[in-house]
């Protein structure tokens, strides 16, 4: 169904050398150069730098690089449709943000629904925000719970939660007893936080330059992707965190952490289910939302 040429120049663009590409594809080095050769005369344009040193696409090869992309992800769920169909199950690719990934409540709702529909099956692929819109941009995955601003209205999006950061900190901590920190109290603490790329740092650090403050000021002793390490080492009393509300629910309630505000604010940040805008399968984003909604309020309480 795809065209030769164009698994070429995808590995290509992947691999970097016409030399490996040729042994990747059991093809001759001639015949990848002709198969590039023929896509810039087919589209009018040079795709490659030919005076560069190392293989780097032209702008208008990026542009086609990248539909060429999505017609190699359209072409692989064609074809795994067909052959889902044949063996009458829906099978999806969702899209995860890392901080959502290790949240309680996400994982709850997977588990009640997809057991619930056992004719469905599920890849989940976990990343950054950024990468993973890029991935439905380029129809790779089918739909994504992912926290903070939509980029593009081209994508059909469902809220299934607002959240916001607050401060947590052990309950040995000076400030475990207290109703509200400021920023400047901050400072003077070690900070165990999410990595700048982020969503919950990327949210903190938009806060402080909202309030004249950078987070280079702040004496970040710990970066790690990985809520659950996060809340052990606050727990210990090896220094404090800022974090999402939803995900330190059931240690706040078990008495194992103190959350507080921060000045009396709130970095609220929307979880959104989102998916292209042409997205056959709505009616199950709209049962996962309440589900979400039900296995969220029954087991945490409202906010």
């Amino acid at each position: 169904m795809i065209d030769t040429k164009i698994k070429t120049l995808l590995t290509l663009a992947h691999i970097g050398n016409y030399t490996k590409t040729a042994e990747a594809l059991y093809l001759t080095q001639p015949a990848i150069s002709h198969h590039i050769r023929l896509l810039e005369k087919e589209y009018g344009i040079k795709i490659f730098y030919t005076n560069k040193k190392k293989l780097k696409a032209t702008p208008e090869g990026e542009i086609l690089i990248e539909y060429a992309r999505k017609v190699m992800a359209l072409s692989e769920r064609a074809r795994q449709a067909v052959e889902d169909s044949q063996r009458a199950i829906q099978r999806f690719s969702i899209g995860i943000t890392v901080t959502l990934a290790g949240e309680y409540f996400v994982s709850q709702v997977f588990a009640s629904y997809f057991k619930e529909h056992p004719e469905i099956h599920i890849n989940i692929v976990v990343n950054t925000a950024k990468k993973i819109y890029n991935m439905l941009n380029s129809y790779e995955i089918d739909w994504a719970i992912v926290e903070g601003d939509i980029p593009s209205t081209d994508f059909t999006s469902i809220l299934l939660d607002n959240d916001y950061l607050c401060l947590a900190v052990s309950p040995k901590h000076r400030f475990a007893k207290r109703k509200n920190v400021s920023l400047s109290e901050l400072k003077k603490e070690k900070l165990i936080l999410r990595s700048p790329k982020s969503g919950t740092r990327q949210l903190f650090e938009d806060y402080l330059l909202t309030h004249s403050e950078n987070i280079k000021d702040f004496n970040i002793i710990i970066e790690i992707d990985d809520n659950t390490t996060i809340k052990e080492l606050v727990a210990s009393n090896l220094g404090i965190t800022i974090i999402a509300h939803s995900v330190c629910k059931n240690e706040e309630a078990a008495g194992k952490l103190v959350t507080i505000p921060i000045d009396n604010k709130k970095m609220t940040r929307a979880i959104n289910i989102v998916c292209n805008s042409n997205f056959r399968h709505t009616d199950i984003l709209e049962d996962i939302r309440n589900l979400y909604n039900y296995v969220y309020n029954s087991t945490a309480g409202l906010d």
